[in-house]
């Protein structure tokens, strides 16, 4: 059976979950044959070259006529979904091509990125990457049909590759920290009030991640006399060194982010490092409260809660105990697998067929960027003008990750989308 999975990139969690779905197929020795394509350069090379170093063929950037060629050879053509701008360019293009078409999202489809009852219900399978997702308000006019179409598939690599969790003390003052990304379109804008919190002098934060956001951060720190409760680590490729000097996490994310399988903290309870993670959808997924960590509603619940776990030293270690048994069996990349593995014998026992994501996405790229931005659709006027009246939505003012400056750049002739991108402040 052969598996075309077509994606924008190899990096971050999807890159993981791919290149290790690859190495598991190989080492299972069944039928499946994966073939990843990139439409994207790829910016770090880590995840490709393990893809093409356990039995997985790799194309980067092909030309449409060798895709258009792959899409017509394969059984079965995996899209990773999480709005990229050159995969929405692809279906937006229009291929018209018969094939076995299930989408995998990678993305909550709660806020934007936004998914849509018309996009979930075109493809032959539609996988969400989280239970958060397919239980969506926006969602619930989906019929039964297409409902009986789609599933949930945690986006999950698992955790073979990493060393058991290390023997934590429980007499030390324990180690707090956070790794991920540190803009505000994923950490809380509101970190500092959380921070502010811990009434003991002697806890410190580790941000772990991209220097300029982080440095950001540090300054507002400064600002509110903060910044001696925080510890600036840079970003790190040794993740399991750093989460094993680690006790707990402090996993605090903007309710309005676009995550599902979170992987970074997935990583974290692996390695026995107990979360605390706010009440938002994805993390509540992932986090049975008071047995694998800690799920909290506030800045004031927040410093509470690590003033317990700092003087309850056992139960701390009895959560990292079952945050690290839990994550590994739930979460193992067997378990992706034979998840996946059901969907794909399914879907042989259908006919190939061509699909119409023109009549979804739109024409035009600032058509294509409008298809995912929900209720913050009602922002951007065919002006060109941009109703910034409000808040606006931190991912909206991201450089990447699907905006409509990730867009801009991408398609530099549209000028719906130049205009959009010259009227939204940016993030600092």
């Amino acid at each position: 059976m052969h598996i075309l999975h077509i994606t924008a990139h190899l990096g971050g969690g999807v890159g993981r979950v791919l290149s290790r779905l690859v190495e598991h197929s190989a080492r299972q020795g069944g039928t499946l044959r994966h073939t990843v394509i990139c439409l994207a350069p790829l910016e770090k090379r880590q995840f490709a070259d393990m893809v093409a170093a356990t039995g997985g063929e790799l194309l980067i950037r092909p030309s449409r006529t060798i895709l258009e060629k792959c899409i017509r050879q394969a059984d079965i053509v995996q899209l990773e979904w999480w709005h990229h701008p050159a995969v929405t360019a692809l279906l937006g293009s229009g291929i018209h091509i018969s094939m076995r078409l299930l989408i995998w999202s990678h993305v909550s489809g709660l806020h934007t990125p936004a998914l849509t009852p018309d996009f979930v219900a075109l493809p032959s399978r539609f996988l969400f990457s989280s239970s958060c997702s397919a239980n969506a308000q926006h969602l619930a006019s989906l019929s039964e049909e297409v409902r009986q179409r789609t599933a949930t598939v945690f986006s999950s690599g698992g955790f073979e590759d990493f060393p058991l969790p290390p023997k934590r003390s429980d007499n030390t003052t324990p180690r707090i920290g956070y790794i991920g990304s540190l803009t505000p379109a994923k950490l809380h804008p509101a970190f500092l009030d959380f921070v502010d919190s811990i009434n003991d002098p002697s806890i410190k934060i580790d941000l772990i991640g991209d220097d300029a956001p982080g440095r950001a951060l540090m300054a507002a720190a400064e600002k509110r006399d903060l910044a001696d409760k925080l510890l600036l680590c840079g970003y790190r490729t040794n993740v399991a060194d750093i989460l094993s000097q680690l006790d707990i996490l402090a996993y605090v994310l903007n309710p309005r982010h676009y995550g599902t399988t979170e992987n970074a903290l997935l990583e974290a309870m692996a390695l026995g490092v107990v979360p605390v993670v706010l009440n938002n959808p994805a993390e509540c997924c992932l986090v049975d409260h008071n047995r694998t960590g800690m799920i909290i509603e506030s800045p004031t619940d927040f410093g509470e809660t690590i003033d317990f776990l700092s003087k309850n030293p056992l139960t701390r270690l009895s959560m990292s105990t079952e945050a690290a048994r839990t994550v590994r069996e739930r979460f193992a990349i067997d378990a992706t697998h034979r998840a996946l593995l059901t969907h794909y014998t399914a879907l042989m026992g259908e006919e190939k067929r061509s699909y119409d994501f023109r009549s979804i996405l739109g024409k035009e790229p600032a058509d294509w960027f409008l298809s995912a931005q929900g209720d913050e659709a009602r922002r951007f006027k065919e002006d060109g003008s941009v109703d910034c009246a409000g808040e606006l939505p931190h991912a909206l003012r991201e450089q990447s990750k699907g905006s409509v400056f990730h867009y801009a750049r991408h398609f530099p002739y549209d000028k719906r989308l130049a205009s959009w991108a010259a009227n939204i402040p940016p993030l600092p």
